[in-house]
């Protein structure tokens, strides 16, 4: 043990990600871990062999730029394989890896590139003109690497992906001191309520709780090929990324895609497994083919970010009734750990209650609490376990105000009945007070859903000279139909309390959604919040 170098002694027993992919590159070499359809419509298989020996080849590039274990990397790209070997590779340096929303504006760009103060800052081709133009205000960032994946033009002293990779780089382990302990990404938040949040997910959250509950609560398997159309900058996505790599699966990636290109990979690939919001399960329904789609091997598809309309799994079942659907909940502050449950139907549901979000996975503890703390029916979320956050990044204020007690405080309002199921009711942001009265958003939602004409629906509290908040919903009608506000108002009151009530409804032609098809319910009160409902 002694004539060991400290750097491979340590990797006797060294619990890291990136570890894991050069297992999986020994074992199953062969094996695709990536299909990846290029937006002109090419198609390029990485085994797990090529993938670790491109993510070796990177790391050993990257170390060639300085970057050392404790550094930030950052990354403003799409979904690409390009994303992934960046991604690994910053694990086998213990560098921290941060993702930016591709959307941002130059003033949000800086934002995060400022707080956490990345040295490499890795650019997709088609957004390198957005940071030549605010380069100066990039004090941190050493080296920008352009991620060439669309072929355009760059700044000339900005090397290459496609190059760096190439070159005659070592395709072996980079020699590097990381721990299980390291940082592996700093997770910024939405930023809903104030300045966004960088969560620190270690090593060890993913490797002894998140990935081991996921593959025991949603069954991931080596055999799965993973539709994957959850951005890479959200924690859904680097998070459900990095636990299928882990797993061992494949993943179909798609560099840009709608409901009809969905379908049609789906049949090609044979997937059996996706995960998307319902807006997109909900878009995939009003395909012209949908009805004609080979889904036989598709097992399983996972539903988050918003209320499942009856609609949506009524479409779906005349197509592939053998599908089950699961229910999920998770936080970015919980490395994406949560509850899970599982429906082939509606009845299936406890209660036939649709804010069904399972119950936690093993690796997780939770109470439900009222607003001093004591256990309640109704309350605040509030959950243990390793997958639980590091913390905020330089943020010890709000990290003491989310972890208190020995318990992480998610912000989020359920109802727990006795077997341990969990229902969501709203963020408790999203809580309308009204005349004294507290709404759930997501309930008055459910009612209107329940109406034959509405395709999609989203609540929020306005201000109000009178009521403090006005509950107000906005509708997008089914096609072909129309809704009619008046009926609209009456079928609320036939199943809610009249404080519950909209006191004004809109008809829209579509919701304000983030990239992933989760409505922006900021948004609609930034637009509408000079609406008067006195």
């Amino acid at each position: 043990m002694s004539q060991i170098p400290p750097q491979l002694r340590e990797m006797l027993g060294r619990a890291t990600i990136g570890d894991q992919l050069r297992r999986h590159a020994q074992h199953t070499p062969e094996k695709a871990a990536i299909i990846f359809y290029r937006a002109d419509g090419r198609r390029e298989v990485y085994t797990y062999a090529a993938f670790n020996a491109s993510v070796n080849r990177f790391a050993h590039a990257l170390q060639q730029f300085g970057v050392q274990r404790g550094d930030v990397i950052a990354i403003l790209a799409r979904n690409s394989p390009d994303y992934m070997i960046a991604w690994y590779a910053s694990l086998k340096l213990g560098a921290m890896f941060t993702s930016m929303n591709f959307t941002f504006t130059e003033r949000e760009i800086a934002y995060q590139a400022n707080h956490c103060k990345p040295k490499v800052l890795i650019v997709e081709d088609i957004f390198a003109e957005r940071v030549v133009g605010m380069r100066d205000q990039l004090a941190s960032v050493t080296t920008c690497i352009v991620s060439d994946v669309n072929g355009k033009s760059a700044p000339a002293d900005w090397p290459l992906f496609s190059t760096l990779i190439a070159q005659d780089l070592p395709a072996d382990e980079p020699v590097a001191d990381v721990c299980e302990l390291d940082v592996a990404m700093i997770q910024y938040t939405s930023g809903t309520e104030s300045f966004p949040k960088g969560v620190m997910i270690t090593h060890r959250n993913y490797l002894i709780s998140t990935t081991p509950a996921w593959m025991a609560g949603l069954g991931i398997k080596p055999s799965d090929i993973w539709l994957f159309v959850m951005p890479f900058f959200t924690m859904a996505g680097l998070g459900s990324m990095t636990t299928l790599t882990l797993v061992g699966a494949t993943i179909i990636l798609v560099q840009t895609i709608d409901a009809q290109q969905a379908l049609g990979i789906m049949e090609r690939e044979q997937v059996t497994i996706m995960a998307q919001t319902p807006t997109f399960y909900l878009n995939m329904t009003q395909v012209s083919n949908f009805a004609t789609t080979d889904l036989r091997r598709l097992e399983r598809c996972l539903t988050y970010g918003g209320t499942v309309p009856r609609v949506m799994i009524d479409e779906w079942r005349k197509v592939a009734a053998h599908v089950v659907w699961g229910t999920y909940w998770g936080q970015s502050e919980l490395s994406q750990l949560g509850s899970i449950g599982w429906f082939a139907t509606l009845e299936d549901i406890p209660d036939q209650d649709l804010t069904w979000i399972g119950k936690p996975v093993p690796q997780l503890e939770v109470r439900v609490v009222d607003d001093d703390g004591n256990d309640a029916e109704i309350g605040e979320l509030i959950c243990r376990s390793p997958s639980v956050m590091l913390g905020y990044y330089e943020d010890d204020e709000r990290t003491a105000q989310v972890m208190r007690d020995g318990w992480l405080h998610t912000g989020d309002i359920v109802r727990c009945d006795a077997t341990g199921n969990l229902f969501f009711h709203d963020r408790a942001k999203d809580v309308i007070k009204t005349g004294g009265m507290n709404v759930s958003s997501q309930e008055v939602e459910r009612v209107l859903y329940q109406h034959p004409a509405v395709f999609q629906a989203a609540v929020v509290g306005l201000p109000d000279a009178k009521w403090s908040e006005a509950v107000t919903a906005f509708i997008v009608s089914k096609p072909g139909m129309t809704v009619q506000i008046e009926e609209m108002i009456k079928h609320c009151r036939h199943s809610l309390a009249a404080y519950k009530v909209p006191k004004a409804i809109h008809v829209v032609d579509a919701l304000p959604k983030d990239t992933q098809g989760k409505l922006l319910k900021r948004e609609l009160r930034r637009i509408y919040a000079a609406s008067s409902h006195s």
